[in-house]
Formats: structure tokens, C-alpha cells, sequence
């Protein structure tokens, strides 16, 4: 039983068996799929539904404000939302490949829900003719619909990931003749490549595409079609007709379906050459100049080119592609009668250059659209010319002509049309266009072209580019008067941060002009001190010349404007300081004709006088600059020692005792390497630690330890044991001063 049960299940259909599994029982509830518009996604994706406004439907329980649903494919409630869009009733819905789901209401809006049913923003429009005719019918595939008016014009979204609607060939009908039913051959299986609908209008069919419409008469399809389906191929088509037949017929040649017989007669005979016979036909088609000649070869290869399995199908789309652009350029109104050898050695850029010369714009940015070029020189070329032969369209008109074209391309330079504009005397218009320029790069250089400085500072600065902003500025440092320029560049920050910047560097003088007119007289001050500094490096400077003088006035210039601010009082006495250190120095090296001393410290100035054995200008430095006593105790003692002037050294050390003590005098004798002379001063130290590291520092182990055990520090003992790590005896001694003290109770 049971295999006869299974076998029951496959019916036949002509050669092959079908059969229908239930996989699921619908979960939902309530739900009558007649009162319904429903899309169900592909790939067993989410359902879809809405109660249809089209239909007068008897309310129960349920609300009367409609709902949008979105169930799995079992019947299980994803999510709901309450439909609430204006436009009128809703013509149709469908999901595209991603899953978001498309809806078109009456006036041609297209409202996008995900799975979620979450509006996803922002609303699209099947353009003004749909929003004013009214949306009838629409079909849907895959990632495409085409929308039927009132009015009977047929619209298409060729793909919903770019929303671009377009018109359709005219189908000739009214509103009182509409299409019985419509259906679509997607554009993967149409020889042209592009979306083709069928109408079932009258007692025939209406096929139509982008640019024709062709009528298939009662004759061929045997009376009036109901109802029409395509097949997921694309190569079949069901036609529902008025007498209840159900009619199939191949949709490769459905324009001579007459012939089936003898078509199929001729297929035999050359089924062995039969991928040679197609490309025959390709290639005669794109040598043929008469149109009705290349459809009818191009049909011939589409038949046959269904029975080869291996033949690549976009030869034929290719040829297609080639033949429309062929075909446009060859119309006695354009006058170019290329054959497709000369097209192929030309290159479609260059028949596009041909066209734009002729000033067949319109055409050359479609074709460009077309074989998908760049359409920027088209509506360069364009937009330059409209400029030229518009002298009697005002400024605001033409930009907004200009614009409407140049936001088709994106990218596109207006500072280029911008510049023909200024060149065709035209300034005012070219500064409205590059103002539309968005790259700063582009828009600032024509901006100072066309005498709009101001502007081009402004967009310069806010771009934040710094040699945008250095164009700006030297352009203007040339042509307008300093105080104009510095008022220009103080209202804008980047700016003048740059041109002081820069300044610094190269215009000192300038700068100076600039910091007095803006009252920063502290900045004026800093840079007379710079300046003063720049002469000191002169070779002359250090040999007792003149450039001391003009140095000194600078900085006693400094001095003076730092003065008059309350918050520079540092500077203003160190600046005072240095002209009177100079001064002095100055006079140093006029004396001793040694140029030593200018722009050496003050503790410089007075050891080398010591040194010098000028004991007076030494004292006068001291006097002058207020040295303290510890300071000048260790200043002089270190310029003894330079000299080693060991008598005055030691002669200075009993004239009263030192403010810091003796360690001065013992340090620097260690330093220079004289232990003798140390040994003159280290008993003399205070402190018994001082005089243990003393005389460790000289190398002698026991005084070091004695001085220590008197210091009664362990840890003292402990460092000064490292030191003479190398000598055993010393070490020993330490050891033992280490363990009495430990006993002592000493740490």
C-alpha cells in the first residue's frame, strides 16, 4: 500500500512527472488569502500580506484599519504594523532579492519594509506622469516591476538597488482599451537585454520594450488571452485564453510561430554546423545597415541559438548593444553612416567627441549612459557651449539651467565651467557657479582669477589646507595695502597664524608693522630681542665692533615695550638685564681686547675676570647683578682653580670664613685632579661625613674610616667599604669599625 500510496502522489505532464508536497501546515489563524494581497519571497523567504483595498470584504472581529504582516513561510508571525501611507490604494507588492519588500500605491510612490516591517527611508516616486495618471497594474521580477497608468503608458525600475524610473515605448491604447492581463520576460532572457512586458490587448498580444512596441495577431495566438505567465526560463509562455483553453508556446520565436514546422525542418538540417550558423547570423546582422534586416538575423540567432548548449548568450546582447548605438548615429538627422568595423576601430569615446563637436549633446550623453562612460565631458562640452550661445539669458536663469545638467555627473568640475564663464565675461555667473564647486583645490585658484579674494580667503581657511591658504595670502599681500591686508587676515585665525608663521621667517620688518597695527606690542618686543640675537651671530660681532651698539637698542627697545604691559613684567627686567650684561661685556672686551665675554652668563663673566685676574670688573658684575655671597664664594673659588692660583686660593679661604663652607674649596681641587691641595681643606669640613666621603674620594681608606666611626653611621661604613672594594686591608678596617659599632648598638 504504501508504494502505491508515493506512486500516487507524481502526475504526468506530457513526458515528465510532478508532484506537490505539503511541507508545511500553516500556523496562522483567520487568514483567507482571497480577501489578500500577498508576496511571498523567493527561496522560501518571509510571506507577506494585507487585506486588499480593491476588494469589498466582510469585517468580523478584526479592526478596520489594515494591517501589514509579515509571516515565515510556515505560517509563523514575524512582525506587523498598521499600513498608514497616503497615495491611494496599494497596486502590488513584491520582495526583492535582499529581502526588503517593495509596495507601490496608486499615485506611484514606492514605500521599502524589511522583514521587520520597519520603514526604510527614504520613500522613492515612479516619477510625475504615474503620480498624475494613476497606477493601474504592476508586475514584478526579481529586482524590477513595471507599472501600468491609467492612461495606458507603461513605466520601469529596471533594478530597486538604484531607484531610476523610465518610460516604455508607447503602446497606443487609452484608458477606455487597458491590457486584459500583463506579464513580463525578464531582462536575462530577452535578446536586447532588456526588460520586455506582454499585454493582452484586444484580440492579440502587445509586446514592449524601451524602444518599440510589436503587435502579435489573433491569428498567431488563436484568439483573446485572459491571462498570461511567463515560465522561470524565460522561454515559455502560458496563455489563459476566452474559450478556456490553456495555450503554451515558445517565446524565442512567438513572432513566426506559424513556421514551427519548418523551422524545426531547417534546424535539422544544420544541427551539426548549428553554433557556427548563430554566430553567421550575429555577425551579418552587425554588418547589415537596414534595421528590419539586422532583427530578422538577430531572431534567427536567438532561435537557434536556444538548442546550443554551449553558445555564450550576451554575443547577442553585445551585438544588440552595438547595432542601437549604430543605428542612432547612422539617422539621417545625425548624418554618420559608420559601418561596424569603422565604429570598432574609432572607439566610442571618439564617436562620442564626434557628436559633442556637432553639438549632439542629447545623444552623445545617451550613448554614453549606455556603454557606461563617464558622462562628465559630454556635459562639460555642453554646459560651456550653452554659455556661449546664451549671451541673452541672465546670470540666475542660466545657473539654474547649468545646474539642473551638471548634477546629473557627480564629481564634475564647476570650477572648469566656471572659468569659461569668467572667459566668456560672464564673472558674475562664474562666481555663482564655483560656488557649487565642492573640492577647495579647484574652487579657491578661479576665485582670485576672478578678483573674489575675500571669498577664496574664507573658503581656503575652511578647508584647512595650508597652501591653499599661502596662495591666498601672497595673492593678496600683492595687491592690497599693508593695512588692508592686516585687517583682511586678523579676522580669520588660520590665516593670520599662517602669514605670522611665515613671516617670522622671512619678513620680520612686515611682521613688526603687522603686531604694532593689531597694539601686540609684546610680540613686537620679542622680536627686536630675535633680532638682537640675529646680530650677535654676526662674524663682527665678536670683536669688539660697532654691532654691539645697535644691539643694545634693541633689546632697551624691548625692554620699553614690554614695560607697557602689565603682563610681561619678567621680560621686561630680564630684557633690561641683558642690555646692561652687554653693555658691560661690551666694555669688558674693549678693555682687555679679548672678545670673550659678550653673550656669556653673568657666572661666565665674573670667572673669566677672575680669572684675568680683574678683580674689580668682577666685583662690579657682582654688584650690578646682585650675586649672592654663596654664589660668588663659588664662582671665585672655581676660577682660582682654573688658573690654579693655589696661594690666592688659599688665601681667599682665611679672608673670613665661607658662607657654605669649605666643601666649595675641596671639591673643586678633587676635581682637577689635586689631592694635596684637598688635603689643605678636607680637615677643615664640618661635618665628619662630608670629610669621610672626602677623603675616600682621594683614596684614603683610614682618614675615610676614622672620619666615619666619628659619624657613627653603619651605612656611611657600609658605601665607603664599596668604594675601596679592590683594597683588602682597607676593607678589613672598615669591617672592624662596622662590628664595633654594631656591638656599640650603632645602625
Amino acid at each position: 500500500m504504501a508504494n502505491v500510496s508515493v506512486a500516487a502522489e507524481w502526475q504526468l505532464l506530457i513526458n515528465r512527472y510532478y508532484r506537490k508536497p505539503e511541507l508545511y501546515p500553516m500556523r496562522w489563524k483567520h487568514i483567507d488569502l482571497s480577501r489578500n494581497k500577498v508576496a511571498c519571497a523567493p527561496f522560501g523567504g518571509p510571506i507577506a500580506i494585507i487585506r486588499d483595498d480593491s476588494k469589498i470584504v466582510q469585517l468580523y472581529a478584526e479592526s478596520a484599519l489594515r494591517k501589514l504582516r509579515i509571516f515565515n513561510s510556515a505560517g509563523i508571525l514575524f512582525s506587523e504594523t498598521v499600513w498608514k501611507h497616503p497615495g491611494g490604494r496599494l497596486i502590488g507588492m513584491s520582495w526583492t532579492e535582499d529581502q526588503t519588500l517593495i509596495c507601490i500605491v496608486q499615485d506611484g510612490t514606492i514605500y521599502r519594509y524589511n522583514v521587520h516591517c520597519e520603514v526604510l527611508e527614504p520613500n522613492f516616486s515612479m516619477g510625475k506622469e504615474c503620480f498624475e495618471q494613476n497606477v493601474v497594474d504592476c508586475v514584478f521580477w526579481g529586482n524590477g516591476v513595471v507599472c501600468l497608468t491609467e492612461a495606458g503608458k507603461l513605466f520601469c525600475v529596471p533594478d530597486f538597488k538604484q531607484i531610476k524610473p523610465c518610460k516604455l515605448a508607447e503602446v497606443g491604447i487609452g484608458a477606455e482599451e487597458l491590457p486584459h492581463c500583463m506579464a513580463v520576460i525578464e531582462p536575462q532572457y530577452t535578446v536586447s537585454g532588456n526588460v520586455e512586458v506582454l499585454l493582452g490587448v484586444g484580440s492579440g498580444i502587445v509586446i514592449v520594450d524601451e524602444d518599440e512596441v510589436r503587435f502579435i495577431d489573433e491569428e498567431k495566438i488563436g484568439g483573446v488571452v485572459l491571462k498570461i505567465a511567463v515560465s522561470h526560463n524565460g522561454r515559455f509562455l502560458a496563455c489563459f485564453m476566452h474559450d478556456g483553453r490553456l495555450v503554451v508556446m515558445n517565446t524565442e520565436f512567438r513572432d513566426f510561430f506559424q513556421y514551427q514546422c519548418e523551422a524545426d525542418e531547417n534546424l535539422r538540417l544544420i544541427r551539426a554546423s548549428l553554433p557556427e550558423a548563430v554566430e553567421a547570423c550575429i555577425d551579418a546582422a552587425g554588418h547589415e545597415f537596414d534595421v528590419s534586416r539586422q532583427r530578422m538575423l538577430l531572431r534567427a540567432a536567438s532561435y537557434g541559438q536556444a538548442f546550443c548548449s554551449n553558445f555564450q548568450r550576451d554575443h547577442i546582447q553585445e551585438m544588440c548593444k552595438t547595432l542601437r548605438v549604430l543605428n542612432a548615429v547612422r539617422d539621417p538627422e545625425i548624418g554618420i553612416p559608420l559601418s561596424i568595423e569603422q565604429y570598432k576601430l574609432l572607439s566610442a569615446p571618439i564617436l562620442i567627441g564626434r557628436l559633442i563637436n556637432a553639438h549632439q549633446h542629447l545623444l552623445a550623453l545617451r550613448i554614453s549612459e549606455y556603454v557606461g562612460m563617464n558622462q562628465e565631458v559630454v556635459i562639460m562640452h555642453w554646459s560651456c557651449t550653452k554659455i556661449t550661445a546664451s549671451l541673452a539669458i541672465p546670470d540666475a536663469v542660466l545657473l539654474e539651467i547649468l545646474l539642473d545638467k551638471l548634477k546629473l555627473c557627480k564629481g564634475i568640475s564647476y570650477a572648469a565651467v566656471a572659468a569659461h564663464a569668467d572667459r566668456s565675461g560672464r564673472r558674475k555667473l562664474a562666481a555663482m557657479l564655483v560656488d557649487h564647486e565642492p573640492r577647495s583645490s579647484k574652487q579657491v585658484p578661479l576665485l582670485l582669477s576672478i578678483a573674489e579674494e575675500d571669498t577664496a580667503l574664507m573658503k581656503a581657511t575652511e578647508s584647512g589646507d595650508a597652501d591653499l591658504v599661502y596662495l591666498v595670502l601672497f595673492h593678496i599681500w600683492q595687491k592690497r595695502p599693508a593695512l588692508e591686508f592686516f585687517g583682511t587676515i586678523q579676522a580669520r585665525p588660520l590665516a593670520r597664524d599662517l602669514f605670522i608663521a611665515y613671516a617670522r621667517c622671512y619678513k620680520h620688518e612686515f611682521l613688526k608693522d603687522f603686531f604694532l597695527s593689531t597694539g601686540q606690542l609684546q610680540d613686537v618686543a620679542f622680536l627686536l630681542w630675535k633680532d638682537s640675537w640675529g646680530l650677535g651671530k654676526n662674524p663682527m660681532g665678536s670683536k669688539g665692533s660697532p654691532l654691539h651698539g645697535p644691539r643694545i637698542k634693541l633689546i632697551e627697545k624691548a625692554h620699553n615695550l614690554f614695560s607697557e604691559t602689565k603682563e610681561h613684567t619678567f621680560e621686561s627686567k630680564a630684557a633690561e638685564e641683558h642690555a646692561k650684561l652687554l653693555r658691560i661685556q661690551h666694555e669688558l672686551e674693549v678693555s682687555t681686547k679679548q672678545p670673550i665675554f659678550v653673550d656669556s652668563s653673568i657666572s661666565d663673566t665674573i670667572r673669566t675676570c677672575i680669572a684675568l685676574g680683574n678683580h674689580r670688573a668682577a666685583m662690579r658684575v657682582k654688584t650690578e647683578f646682585k650675586v649672592s655671597e654663596k654664589r660668588w664664594y663659588w664662582l671665585k673659588v672655581l676660577a682660582l682653580v682654573t688658573i690654579r692660583d693655589w696661594e690666592a686660593l688659599e688665601k681667599f679661604s682665611k679672608e673670613k670664613r665661607p658662607p657654605m663652607g669649605f666643601r666649595p674649596f675641596v671639591e673643586a681641587c678633587i676635581d682637577v685632579d689635586e689631592k694635596a691641595e684637598a688635603l689643605k681643606y678636607i680637615p677643615k669640613l664640618a661635618d665628619p661625613r662630608e670629610r669621610a666621603e672626602a677623603y675616600a674620594r682621594i683614596g684614603m681608606a683610614k682618614e675615610a674610616a676614622d672620619a666615619a666611626s666619628q659619624a657613627k653611621d653603619g651605612e656611611l661604613l657600609g658605601r665607603l667599604k664599596l668604594s675601596f672594594a679592590q683594597n683588602t686591608a682597607a676593607s678589613s678596617i672598615f669591617d672592624t669599625l662596622r662590628d664595633r659599632l654594631s656591638f656599640q648598638g650603632v645602625s
